[in-house]
């Protein structure tokens, strides 16, 4: 199993989440078996988000699909997202 972080900051968290959940069948067909979605607690527009996937390979290909980026962006994710892959 492989699990994945992604921290970021959004410009407004119901415009994110509203993103997030439209791609929905995006995880599924990339691989994601498990997802949960997380705020910090005193920067609510900071989000933490965890995916699963059965190996690594299919985590990579996932976060390297250009459509997840562009949702990304018009989910008004701010820079860069924090992206790191566990085992």
């Amino acid at each position: 199993m492989a699990l994945c972080m992604v921290l970021h900051r959004v410009r407004d968290f119901p415009t994110w989440r509203q993103e997030y959940d439209s791609v929905a069948e995006l995880q599924k067909a990339g691989g994601v078996t498990a997802e949960s979605v997380h705020r910090m607690v005193d920067d609510r527009d900071n989000v933490l988000v965890l995916h699963e996937f059965d190996t690594l390979e299919l985590a990579r290909a996932f976060f390297a699909d250009p459509r997840l980026k562009e949702a990304m962006q018009r989910g008004g994710v701010i820079g860069e997202p924090r992206i790191e892959f566990f085992e």
